[in-house]
């Protein structure tokens, strides 16, 4: 992250044109004035600081910063403008990501677009949620709670509310203003201090959200939208936590079916022996953490979060497998903590990259409200069970991490139209185990522009994956302003 924020030569800015009809919420005209102080970092990009109000209602409140990041188009001239990007969550950075992100992109999008990744507020490089150091955040990840008991149901409170109030302590007053609308009035003044009279657009998972926010916010000044692996508005963090469940424990079922075939796969007989030899690896974690090479012990909870990771993306299902083979075959957690710290965002050297952790839990506090009674958790268990038998036992009682929390959930779970905003892209995979598919036709449905585009597959995310189809429809929508006539499965 320093790297962001090192000092460099400094690079001309054009100076921002906000449309002269354009209305500005009082108070608010010097953000939307600003000009950024571009300076060179990394191997190609620029990087700034973006000036937003604390509390975009009450601007007197005070201001915080916001890390932005821009990667010049190839062309020199931008005749497409800037495009920015939403890398999910939430809680995930953007501005650190992009310059890498944008090499990827195609040659005609790069050579028309400057392409801008900026960490929301709390997130990252930007004014961020703090909560605790990485010492404490490994000490979190060593202890086993068994919620399912009272004693440990009493527990996870108790840790919970420990968690909240250090937040409280070390974020103030910011800890209650990190929800998506004000991220997307962040975006706003973005767009017009890069001179956008319209906000062009991609998001990924959380990503979605976000820009379906905007969408509906600012309607006439939503530009080319493409939303990738959606989020449904309409879901709070029960139904968030059943629908992801289901959607892993299918993903788990093919890396199975799949792995079975293959020379040094862990697991024999059926699909179902190989999903019970899983879980026996979890139960066992639970009951005894495995050791690793560094010494700290896998959990429970570690292991089912290496196990989840590489849903997300079937090129590191071949490391799962070896993962999975050391556990299971030896007793060895080191390679499955690998993927946990990966999960974690835990660099080798000890240290986390960044705080996504503590950011995640701000924003869902605020965004998604939760039931943390006893009765309703116990009956959110079952389901789990029911939906994931392998996963959906660790799934549970996640309730009650909000509970505490200073703020009040700031939003109700509901459809989002944005009425008014023109075409909007939402791309959804079959396979998708953390946005599942059923989330992004959702949205599509739901946008009054909505136009749903379909990768048939496995793993999160569809764009600059591989799939030709998408990566051409998306291309075009962006460029052009192009959607197909009919809904395209790809």
């Amino acid at each position: 992250m320093a790297a962001l924020l090192g000092a460099g030569p400094a690079v001309a800015a054009p100076v921002p044109v906000v449309p002269a009809q354009e209305q500005v919420p009082p108070g608010l005209e010097p953000y939307y004035a600003q000009e950024l102080a571009w300076t060179a970092c990394g191997a190609a990009a620029q990087c700034a600081r973006l000036d937003v109000p604390l509390d975009h209602d009450l601007p007197a409140a005070g201001q915080i910063e916001l890390a932005v990041t821009r990667v010049p188009a190839t062309d020199g001239a931008a005749e497409q403008g800037a495009l920015v990007v939403n890398f999910g969550g939430p809680g995930g950075p953007a501005a650190g990501r992009v310059e890498q992100w944008a090499a990827g992109l195609p040659p005609q999008v790069r050579a028309g677009y400057d392409v801008v990744g900026v960490d929301p507020r709390g997130v990252g490089a930007s004014t961020p949620v703090e909560c605790i150091d990485d010492a404490a955040w490994d000490a979190r990840r060593a202890t086993t709670i068994d919620r399912d008991t009272p004693e440990g149901l009493a527990q996870a409170r108790a840790a919970a509310e420990q968690f909240a109030a250090a937040c409280a302590a070390a974020t103030g007053p910011l800890l209650g203003e990190v929800d998506t609308a004000s991220a997307a009035r962040d975006m706003d003044v973005l767009r017009a201090v890069l001179g956008q009279a319209e906000l062009d657009y991609l998001g990924y998972s959380y990503g979605t959200f976000l820009g379906a926010v905007y969408a509906d916010l600012f309607p006439e000044r939503t530009g080319r939208f493409v939303l990738d692996a959606a989020m449904d508005p309409t879901i709070d963090q029960e139904r968030w936590t059943l629908d992801q469940a289901a959607g892993f424990e299918r993903s788990l079922r093919v890396f199975v079916e799949s792995c079975l075939p293959q020379d040094g796969c862990p697991f024999e007989g059926t699909v179902e022996e190989g999903l019970a030899e899983i879980e026996g690896l979890l139960r066992q974690a639970e009951a005894q953490p495995l050791p690793t090479l560094d010494g700290r012990p896998l959990t429970v909870d570690d292991t089912r979060s290496a196990v989840i990771l590489p849903m997300y993306n079937q090129t590191i299902w071949w490391f799962l497998v070896q993962a999975l083979k050391l556990a299971l075959d030896h007793g060895d957690g080191t390679g499955l903590m690998v993927l946990a710290d990966l999960s974690h965002g835990r660099q080798p050297d000890g240290t986390y990259a960044d705080n996504s952790g503590e950011a995640f839990r701000a924003v869902t506090c605020l965004d998604f409200p939760a039931d943390a009674d006893p009765a309703a958790m116990a009956a959110m268990d079952a389901r789990l069970q029911e939906v994931s038998p392998t996963l959906g036992d660790w799934s549970s009682h996640g309730a009650v991490e909000c509970e505490p929390w200073p703020y009040e959930t700031v939003r109700e779970p509901a459809p989002i139209d944005a009425a008014g905003a023109g075409p909007i892209l939402v791309v959804g995979g079959t396979g998708d185990p953390a946005t599942p598919y059923a989330w992004s036709q959702a949205l599509a449905a739901q946008l009054e522009g909505g136009h749903l585009l379909t990768r048939v597959g496995e793993g999160h995310g569809s764009y600059l994956r591989g799939n030709r189809c998408i990566d051409e429809t998306v291309t075009a929508h962006l460029l052009e302003g192009v959607l197909p006539a009919q809904e395209r499965i790809c």
